[in-house]
């Protein structure tokens, strides 16, 4: 169900993107959008986003298990009064400040008309900050009752929210349309759980209840997870903060590399992270450390056999895929851009999907000070990496690009993409540090993490992946030679009919391989309710 949610989310979030594409491309206005979207952003993650679910579902079950209603209910009014006016207060500062911070800390590269503009954005979007702090407090309460079809619902809420702004207020506000139709997203994603709600008789106080330690028992609990939510963003303004002094359209480009990287990875890791994660927590309160190793070690290996070969795929079929993009103001050249940041972030596609269930079995053993020790670390070397390799990696991107992308000869790279590209990179090496660290300290915690499977199945995967990336190239190789032509349907019906040879290729060689998940899976499903 929450994979399903999670598609349907992206389908609407992709029609949203070809509308944005064709009417700004890479262009000043949409990197304002983008950097004006980063501190709102900024203060959902830290004060209401997985931190807070984290600490907060644990402790308001434990009520429910017991069946004491009444403290269950008093925390939540309590943690929703004390994060919606903690929410509000930093949305006053930020909006009285939001000059100087756009100019000396989010986009200190942008000229004046950016700027100004990226201010006013910034100002609307804090509204959909205010109403978040709540909306997300629901979603666990919610989780909590073991009901999960409303706030799977809710994501899904929020882009049609934004693409009633992309369809009916851009042509009337510009820019700042689509700024409206996020806020009216983060309306419907509060209303939408609102039902569930009345269903489970909530009951809410008009009282802040700063003197409840279990109040501050969440707290305590959610301080080291901000810490981590607060390093990940800090990664992205830093590079926002870069790519806002390479030039015009280097901010959109590398959020529209980000963001489409996020399809697959949002449907595999973070997909499986929700799932997961419950059994974990379960196991470890059991102290059943063999079915831990036994179920991290499972979600691992599905998570390098789908996250393994969509990255490769990803690669070889970007620039075409993205060349679907091309209308209005989203031409060739901003397609090459575009395209630069999407291939390095997907070289990291594999180790963000697996850092998703594997920072997860450190939070299922209440360790939340570990993962912000290694996500500090993946933080100093994205830092250091961004600075870098945004001048140095400039040098023979294009060669690079050249070399692993099929593309249509009439997309050539009309740009010095090697800037904004280096960023992206520096990302992913980031984040496999990350990862490392923490299968290493998690297979010395638990005596080992079944590392001879995931070994086998690592191999098996990449093995069945290079007869994929082969059957690609030569389907590639063959349609250049006998089709004429580059237009919108040759370009739809090339990228399935390579997805299909792909695919077709990856499950005869996984099986020749005798990859054992493969019929596991099968099994599952067919086991599942609606297999």
């Amino acid at each position: 169900m929450v994979m399903l949610a999670f598609l349907a989310a992206k389908v609407i979030s992709l029609f949203q993107t070809l509308i944005i594409a064709q009417t700004f491309g890479v262009g000043r206005d949409l990197d304002a959008y983008v950097a004006a979207n980063r501190i709102p952003e900024l203060i959902v993650i830290l004060i209401s986003g997985g931190a807070l679910t984290h600490a907060f579902i644990p402790v308001f079950s434990g009520f429910l298990a017991k069946g004491d209603l009444d403290s269950a209910w008093k925390l939540s009014s309590h943690l929703i009064n004390s994060i919606f006016t903690l929410a509000l207060a930093l949305s006053a500062l930020v909006f009285v400040f939001a000059p100087w911070l756009v100019d000396n800390a989010v986009a200190p590269g942008f000229d004046a008309a950016t700027a100004r503009s990226t201010v006013d954005l910034m100002r609307i979007l804090l509204l959909s900050t205010i109403i978040f702090a709540v909306s997300g407090i629901f979603s666990g309460i919610l989780n909590s009752h073991q009901h999960f079809l409303l706030p799977a619902l809710a994501p899904i809420m929020f882009d049609i929210g934004i693409l009633i702004g992309v369809l009916f207020l851009l042509p009337r506000f510009g820019i700042n349309g689509l700024a409206w139709g996020a806020v009216l997203g983060a309306g419907l994603h509060f209303s939408i759980q609102v039902p569930g709600l009345v269903r489970y008789k909530m009951r809410w106080r008009l009282e802040l209840g700063w003197n409840n330690p279990q109040l501050w028992r969440v707290i305590r609990l959610m301080l080291p997870r901000i810490g981590g939510l607060g390093v990940f963003s800090l990664n992205f303004l830093v590079m926002n903060n870069i790519a806002s002094r390479l030039g015009a359209g280097s901010v959109s480009a590398l959020d529209w590399g980000w963001r489409l990287m996020q399809i697959p990875q949002t449907l595999i890791g973070t997909a499986m992270g929700i799932v997961i994660f419950p059994t974990l927590a379960a196991l470890s309160e059991l102290d059943d450390l063999s079915g831990k190793r036994d179920a991290m070690s499972g979600a691992l290996r599905f998570i390098l056999i789908c996250s393994i070969p969509s990255a490769i795929a990803l690669i070889l079929l970007g620039r075409p895929l993205i060349s679907l993009l091309e209308r209005g103001a989203f031409d060739a050249s901003a397609s090459a851009l575009v395209y630069s940041t999407l291939s390095m972030f997907t070289l990291g596609l594999i180790v963000h999907s697996a850092l998703e269930i594997i920072a997860r079995s450190f939070y299922a053993d209440k360790d939340t000070l570990t993962p912000l020790f290694a996500a500090l670390g993946g933080a100093f070397i994205n830092f250091g990496l961004a600075f870098a390799l945004s001048d140095v990696a400039r040098v023979d991107a294009n060669a690079l690009l050249n070399a692993i992308a099929l593309s249509a000869p009439t997309l050539q790279l009309t740009r010095d993409v090697g800037n904004v590209s280096g960023l992206a990179l520096a990302n992913s090496l980031g984040v496999m540090f990350e990862v490392l660290a923490l299968l290493i300290i998690l297979r010395r915690r638990w005596r080992g993490i079944s590392e001879n499977a995931l070994a086998r199945t690592l191999l098996k995967t990449l093995a069945a992946s290079l007869v994929m990336a082969a059957a690609i190239v030569a389907f590639d190789l063959a349609w250049e030679s006998l089709i004429l032509g580059f237009g919108l349907y040759l370009t739809i019906l090339r990228l399935m009919l390579a997805g299909a040879v792909g695919l077709i290729a990856f499950l005869a060689a996984a099986l020749l391989l005798k990859m054992q998940e493969l019929p596991e899976l099968a099994q599952i499903v067919r086991r599942s309710p609606g297999g």
